[in-house]
């Protein structure tokens, strides 16, 4: 018997992404450092010596912002999967169960209501997990659902982003997205209640050409990529080199583009003042 193969390999192979076990390392994927995983979930996943956000589920991202780390999910609407019948190297409909089993979420989206700050709130946030958080009809929904949800009761909507853009399986349908939650978003500010995006790594494609980048005030996570095309296809489309720290959440605040760029740890005391000071005029 191989004691690697068959007793160790089994063993990290249970373990799914979510339950990282508290005696695992973990490789920063920026500087190459190794993280006891017990002491990177202390720092909310933020690499411990280089400062790098790793990607924070869906479930600990909620954990982080709501009072307590006490929310109560909302159940969202189910989809029809794979209307358009695709096909790549497998079958969409076998990606997404692939997806469902690996991560325990039926989408990339999950919506929650809970407090923050003692206000009562809807954030609706992405997984980059599943399917690199892209945006097809049940994201759409959700992002929609959640919208609707904070105009009924008149409560702030956050939006967590964390996507590669449209979700290329369902074709003009995932493009269809973008109109349908940028005018989810304009039925809230035409309503006067607060609509606060915060941005986090990555931010792009089609989801940063919608919701995310239309808050009343824009929130970028410290160090986090945001942009539409990549950077390798601007330069070749303009032909000219980009300056450096180019999409990153810094150099986007210095143009204009966010509000502010907060670390991890500090954003739920900078989502608090936000929102003490947005929703000081809501009326019931």
């Amino acid at each position: 018997m191989n004691w690697l193969t068959e007793i160790v390999r089994p063993k990290i192979q249970k373990t799914t992404p979510k339950e990282i076990a508290d005696n695992l390392w973990i490789r920063c994927p920026k500087c190459n450092q190794m993280l006891f995983s017990k002491e990177l979930k202390t720092s909310h996943y933020v690499c411990t010596s280089c400062g790098y956000n790793l990607p924070l589920y869906v479930d600990n991202r909620f954990k982080l912002l709501f009072d307590d780390k006490a929310f109560t999910i909302v159940e969202l609407p189910l989809i029809k999967d794979d209307p358009l019948k695709f096909k790549d190297m497998q079958k969409y409909s076998d990606r997404l169960k692939n997806n469902r089993k690996k991560t325990g979420l039926q989408d990339a989206v999950s919506v929650a209501r809970g407090k923050i700050g003692g206000i009562s709130a809807i954030v609706c946030a992405l997984d980059f997990s599943f399917m690199g958080g892209s945006m097809g009809l049940a994201v759409g929904e959700g992002i929609v659902k959640a919208a609707q949800l904070a105009l009924e009761d008149r409560e702030p909507l956050i939006t967590v982003a964390a996507s590669g853009g449209a979700r290329m399986q369902e074709g003009m349908l995932s493009l269809m997205q973008m109109a349908r939650t940028t005018a989810a978003i304009n039925e809230l500010k035409e309503a006067g209640i607060p609509f606060i995006s915060i941005l986090t790594d990555p931010t792009t494609g089609g989801v940063s050409a919608s919701f995310a980048m239309l808050g009343d005030v824009n929130i970028a996570e410290k160090g986090c990529l945001i942009g539409f095309a990549g950077q390798r296809v601007i330069e070749q489309t303009i032909h000219e080199k980009l300056p450096e720290g180019f999409q990153r959440a810094e150099y986007l605040l210095e143009h204009g583009m966010v509000d502010m760029v907060v670390e991890r740890k500090d954003m739920k005391s900078a989502l608090e003042n936000v929102l003490k000071i947005l929703c000081a005029n809501i009326k019931k």
